[in-house]
């Protein structure tokens, strides 16, 4: 079993920027899919960044270009640079590895 454990929200203005960390407790080499969720007050919770083992990446929409997904299997990390912030990015963060893997959540609050 693996534990997801996220670190590096906080409070940012924006167009600033903030780095999350997801240390896994147990090797994460095997699982094949790894990502970022959010979830905004109100709304549901939406894949933003997703990852293979390979290090093929995807992106929604509303990031691409702004925020970079990577892992290192070797540290058992998966990271999210996020610059040029918004305000919408404002959202709980979540990371998460395929099929059910989830952390506990991270807050990002962007100000405008």
């Amino acid at each position: 079993q693996v534990q997801l454990v996220e670190s590096g929200g906080g409070l940012v203005q924006a167009g600033g920027s903030l780095r999350l960390s997801c240390a896994a407790s147990g090797s994460i080499f095997r699982i094949n899919f790894m990502g970022w969720h959010r979830q905004a007050p109100g709304k549901q919770r939406e894949l933003v960044a997703g990852i293979t083992s390979g290090g093929s990446t995807n992106y929604a929409d509303t990031v691409k270009g702004r925020f970079t997904i990577s892992r290192d299997n070797a540290k058992n990390t998966l990271d999210l640079q996020m610059n040029m912030l918004k305000p919408e990015d404002t959202a709980v963060y979540y990371c998460w590895g395929s099929p059910s893997y989830w952390g506990q959540g991270t807050q990002v609050t962007v100000s405008s």
